[in-house]
């Protein structure tokens, strides 16, 4: 189960997804470039790539809705499915406890450093081309996993995956925005944020059913291999239904950071994640202690490289704001402590109370209904009058109901019941909810504009480097205890090191209460900050509910509507005339916007 979106798009109080530029500019409105290879791309202002009103309002833009939103939903579907199927996996095919942090951790580094290159090929080569390019090779990635001989295989499979979803998933919003106009994307974002809380909630629900069913005697396998008629029907129908789109002033590729960057989180991750079973060796240690090494290279080479061309991976300038850096550490701190947490306590269900899978995928609903009731409230209701306090309030709650779930593991053990388990995670889940949905409008409340796809961008990949870093915690948080229980009842010690996990979830907790302090404590209005002598919109500064009115995209009272000329951006919306690089940098990584 995944942390929400921190912007539910469609929400009402949170009109644009995270990074995009307002959803008020359609791309490819006077610029044919845009729309390159795309039959009727000259179409009239307002209605992106259609020869005609009748192709505008016709059924082929749903059915390509239909198939985008599809792919959205098999990739949560496939971020949260794998641990409930992790007894199964490790039954059948004898991975060991490390084995089954990479089967999990793998899939969310893959993706996350994936994730601004992914949407910068598309908006270079095409979104239809790479959004299709991806949706294929996730589809055969996950034959592949579903036919693993072995953990290894499986690992290699997901990793696979994970990249082949950074190819696919940036594509996502992009082509929204390129295939309806202004006025009717409220609705379809607002049927965007229904997709992604029905797949947080059908996740573990789906992976629980088809683990249970044993379909053909697979067991696990089915969790994967139901992607395949899924994914072939995407690739039929996307190549039939969705228009390709491009940016012509799309950013260059950062190949070499991203390889830099992707060296320096496995200097971490692998011997976090592989030292315990190794006996903690000594190499873990000095490949750990020489990443900042190469974290310093990283960021050499990214100021050579914006220097040179303007298109670094990352936009080191973010970092010297101080709500950004806020923001980006309460995410990440988000993003290990979700791992962290949904890896152990789905481990606990199963291996330590004994549940079946079904049992404890359904124990988990009332967290995610939760969850998604406390985002809504908090965008609409909360924020706007109480600002950051709403936040603090919710790492509170959050923290009382993990302090309620270990009273509950300590007292219980492994009679431990899920209508005792549910109010913790009622607490938990509506905690999370009012932090998770208002994080990234007061994370990039004092990003430029002109630099709030980048900060977008860099945003969202925290969050799956946050899960990535959970996982790996785990190896000291709870599969240590675990080793240190030998010759215990091992449901028993499975309990115990379930609440000894919970008791670092706790202090993520209060770090994240502290760190909320660095934000604003209300919500800017109207962008002042960030719009002054700009020529975007306030909605371009990356942060929900700022044009237009709540649940609907700005409106053609801001700068830069879809009546104006503009080029084609890596957002899928235009920029006024004469935009600069920088501004394409705004843009072309806006798209990242899709959090696990």
């Amino acid at each position: 189960m995944p942390t929400p979106p921190t912007t539910a798009p469609g929400m009402p109080g949170a009109s644009d997804p995270p990074g995009m530029p307002g959803a008020s500019d359609p791309p490819g409105v006077g610029d044919p470039a845009d729309t390159s290879g795309t039959p009727g791309a000259s179409g009239p202002a307002g209605v992106p790539g259609t020869s005609g009103p009748a192709d505008a309002t016709g059924r082929r833009r749903w059915i390509a809705l239909a198939v985008v939103l599809t792919a959205a939903f098999m990739d949560l579907v496939d971020a949260t499915i794998v641990n409930i199927a992790v007894p199964s996996i490790q039954r059948d095919t004898g991975a060991t406890f490390g084995a089954v942090q990479w089967i999990t951790a793998g899939y969310a580094l893959a993706f996350a450093v994936g994730l601004i290159t992914g949407g910068r090929l598309g908006d270079i080569h095409g979104r239809r081309r790479l959004f299709l390019l991806g949706m294929g090779g996730f589809t055969v990635a996950s034959a592949l996993c579903g036919i693993a001989a072995d953990p290894g295989m499986l690992i290699a499979a997901r990793v696979l995956q994970g990249a082949m979803a950074a190819l696919m998933v940036p594509q996502v919003l992009a082509i929204i925005h390129v295939t309806f106009p202004p006025h009717e994307r409220g609705k379809v974002f607002g049927m965007f944020g229904a997709v992604i809380g029905l797949g947080a909630v059908c996740g573990p629900l789906i992976g629980a059913l088809l683990t249970q069913w044993d379909i053909l005697g697979l067991q696990w396998r089915p969790i994967f291999l139901i992607n395949l008629p899924v994914g072939v029907a995407g690739i039929l129908l996307g190549r039939r239904f969705i228009a390709e789109s491009r940016a012509p002033k799309a950013l260059r590729l950062d190949l070499g950071g991203m390889v830099l960057a992707a060296l320096a989180l496995l200097m971490v991750l692998y011997p976090l994640t592989q030292g315990r079973e190794m006996g903690w060796p000594a190499w873990g240690f000095v490949s750990m202690a020489a990443s900042p090494l190469v974290f310093a290279a990283f960021v050499r080479y990214e100021r050579a490289k914006a220097r040179k061309d303007g298109s670094p991976l990352v936009e080191l300038s973010l970092f010297r704001l101080r709500t950004f850096v806020a923001g980006a550490g309460v995410q990440l701190t988000f993003g290990a402590l979700s791992g962290l947490f949904f890896l152990v306590w789905t481990l606990c269900m199963q291996l330590g109370l004994g549940w079946s899978p079904l049992r404890s995928g359904l124990t988990g609903v009332p967290f995610s209904v939760a969850c998604s009731a406390a985002a809504g409230v908090s965008v609409q209701k909360l924020i706007p009058r109480f600002g950051r306090k709403v936040m603090q309030a919710g790492a509170l709650i959050m923290l009382c109901g993990v302090l309620l779930y270990i009273a509950g593991a300590s007292r219980y053990g492994t009679d431990l019941t899920s209508w005792q388990m549910a109010p913790a995670l009622l607490l938990m889940g509506g905690g999370m909810g009012l932090i998770v949905a208002p994080i990234t409008d007061a994370a990039l409340s004092e990003v430029p504009s002109e630099h709030s796809g980048s900060a977008s961008g860099v945003f969202n990949t925290t969050s799956q480097l946050g899960m990535a870093f959970g996982l790996g915690l785990s190896s000291v948080a709870f599969f240590g205890v675990l080793d240190g229980a030998a010759g215990r009842d091992p449901r028993a010690a499975v309990v115990d090191a379930t609440v000894t996990s919970l008791w670092w979830v706790a202090a993520g907790l209060v770090v994240i209460f502290l760190l909320l302090f660095l934000l604003p404590g209300k919500p800017r209005t109207g962008g002042e900050t960030r719009m002054a002598g700009g020529s975007g919109t306030a909605d371009e500064s990356g942060t929900a509910g700022r044009s237009g009115t709540a649940g609907r995209p700005g409106t053609a009272e801001d700068p830069g509507t879809a009546d104006e000329p503009g080029t084609g951006t890596g957002g899928g919306a235009e920029l006024p005339a004469g935009a600069g690089p920088e501004d394409g940098r705004r843009t072309s990584d806006a798209e990242r916007t899709l959090v696990h």
